[in-house]
């Protein structure tokens, strides 16, 4: 039997701990009692049936699909898409301006939901990730492009982080194990057909990398509108306005974005000395200060509560930073590396991705289920750093020559290791808080692990740019062009990695090297950032994961309980 408020109206789906049979309630014979002076509700609950949990399941797996889809499916499409719509720049742009969105806003999304609760905002969601998706694939300029992909990517960002949320809601932290295993295998999943699609689309048409997402989240939303039955709190809309951390959400959005805009503009666009560029990464940082102290002192709900930075789960945040640094650099790098230095096509180069992916998913399956028996989650975490950057470490050999058996060999290593590390840090700082404060605990998780992977990107591209243009004189020396040089600088060389197959033997071997070289750079320091969370791994504590299942309430009562706790 389970006590609730009874101000706060009642949709609830609860599924138990010992079994994977989820639970409707069923609201008979409501009668009021009274604990610690607040009129309380009972409740008597009969069994879901399992079609139902299998409906909701599908639901929350097309929507991390989907949104994680569109974090890789232009990975290889991206040197077409800049092609066509006559824009270098736009190769980190594409990524980038996704990334971004998808790190700034998921914590947000989260927020609006303890608010609103789960159902409504996550309709929300897949709505705007549903029209964004049109405006992509409707582009006809790199501009439009790029909104379109900002905007799909905070839209993004909201299903990713709203799955975990609503698997955490739904399952005791044991049991959920499993199921957020299921979620890593399909991100995974999603990593690996992204690339290939992302090729076949590009040989006749990329739009197709945008429109494909039509039916998913389409289905998803049908699917989450019927199906999924939670505590609703019914919160007004004007209630539910002011209740907002608006100086939190306004400091948060203005961090990621100043911050990794100007990384972005750097040396790509504007020299790094630009006012420009100054300007993006002084006020982004000068933001950071805004946001404790909104968050200390002015937002009544916070949209990230500072004790969740508290010693207890530091370890694990770094971790889960370095983690989405570092696993991002392959899936978004390699196939740069195979069409330039191996000459694959778009649609060859996913092919080649494919045993990274494979790894990555089949480990995160298998890790789910391990912890979800044993309920340790730190032995996998340990093993998991190590491989990462033994895998990263590997890839610094690579060249021309290369071969195609050691490079699978590479990314199988790099594949285990990342898979290994995406559930372990989520249950770890699940498990220190509350079942009501699951969802924001799982959101500051996702937004360390969102800005981690912007950064990876954005980063990545730097020292890939960098590198290119120390190659210049290099190149020079080859006797390429004025105009081939200028091709293959720094913040163009993304967009013309075929250019080597046009000229004599000599010049494309050094194109080729001078690829390679930029993009063993990228790994060195992926590598070494990678070893720094072998080192965090080591401070993680242990919690014994609970196999009891919490009702999680959502509204303003929910966050008030929160505050006085």
């Amino acid at each position: 039997m389970t006590i609730v408020d009874s101000k706060a109206p009642l949709e609830l789906d609860v599924i138990g701990p010992s079994s994977q049979i989820a639970q409707d309630v069923d609201i008979e014979g409501i009668k009021d009692v009274t604990m610690a002076g607040e009129t309380m509700q009972e409740e008597q609950s009969r069994p879901r049936s399992k079609f139902r949990t299998a409906m909701i399941l599908t639901a929350l797996y097309l929507s991390l699909f989907v949104a994680a889809l569109d974090a890789t499916i232009v990975a290889t499409a991206v040197p077409i898409i800049t092609a066509d719509l006559k824009s270098a720049a736009g190769y980190i742009w594409i990524g980038g301006a996704y990334l971004i969105a998808n790190a700034a806003a998921a914590p947000i999304w989260v927020k609006l939901s303890d608010i609103w609760g789960r159902k409504p905002i996550f309709l929300v969601a897949i709505a705007v990730f549903f029209a964004s998706s049109v405006v992509c694939a409707a582009a006809v300029n790199m501009q439009m492009l790029i909104v379109g992909r900002a905007i799909q990517g905070a839209a993004g960002g909201g299903l990713i982080c709203m799955v975990s949320v609503a698997i955490s809601d739904l399952f005791s932290v044991r049991e959920r194990s499993l199921w957020l295993g299921f979620c890593e295998g399909v991100w995974a999943l999603s990593g690996a057909v992204g690339p290939l699609l992302g090729g076949a689309f590009a040989t006749f048409n990329w739009r197709w990398c945008f429109w494909c997402n039509l039916p998913i989240a389409g289905t998803a939303f049908v699917l989450i509108f019927f199906f999924l039955n939670v505590h609703n709190p019914r919160t007004p809309v004007y209630e539910g306005v002011k209740a907002i951390d608006w100086f939190g959400c306004i400091s948060i959005v203005g961090i990621v974005v100043m911050l990794l805009l100007g990384l972005d503009l750097g040396g790509a666009i504007y020299p790094w000395g630009s006012a420009k560029v100054i300007c993006l990464l002084v006020f982004g940082s000068l933001m950071i200060f805004v946001f404790i102290y909104s968050e200390r002192k002015l937002a009544k709900y916070p949209v990230i509560p500072l004790s969740l930075f508290g010693s207890r789960n530091i370890a694990t945040l770094i971790v889960t930073f370095f983690h989405g640094l570092v696993f991002i650099a392959a899936e978004y790098y390699l196939p740069l590396y195979f069409q330039s230095v191996k000459e694959a096509s778009p649609l060859r180069s996913g092919v080649l991705l494919v045993p990274l992916i494979v790894a990555t998913a089949g480990t995160g399956v298998l890790n789910g289920i391990f912890i979800h028996r044993t309920g340790q989650y730190r032995p996998p975490m340990w093993l998991g750093t190590v491989l990462m950057t033994l895998g990263n470490g590997l890839y610094i050999m690579l060249n021309p020559d290369t071969s195609i058996g050691a490079i699978i060999a590479f990314e199988i290593i790099e594949g285990i290791g990342s898979g290994l590390l995406f559930e372990p840090p989520l249950l770890a700082i699940q498990q220190g808080v509350s079942q009501n404060d699951v969802g924001t605990a799982t959101s500051t998780q996702s937004f360390v692990r969102s800005m981690a992977l912007s950064l990876g990107v954005i980063v990545g591209g730097i020292v890939f740019q960098q590198s290119m243009d120390l190659r210049q004189p290099f190149l020079r020396d080859a006797g390429l062009s004025g105009t081939v040089l200028e091709e293959l600088s720094g913040k163009n060389a993304g967009a013309n990695v075929m250019v080597g197959q046009t000229l004599p033997a000599a010049q494309e071997l050094a194109v080729k090297l001078a690829f390679s070289w930029s993009i063993r750079n990228m790994f060195i320091m992926f590598t070494a950032l990678s070893f720094l969370s072998i080192v965090a791994s080591i401070f993680i504590r242990t919690h014994k994961l609970s196999e009891t299942h919490t009702e999680t309430v959502t509204g303003l009562r929910k966050e008030e309980h929160s505050q006085n706790a």
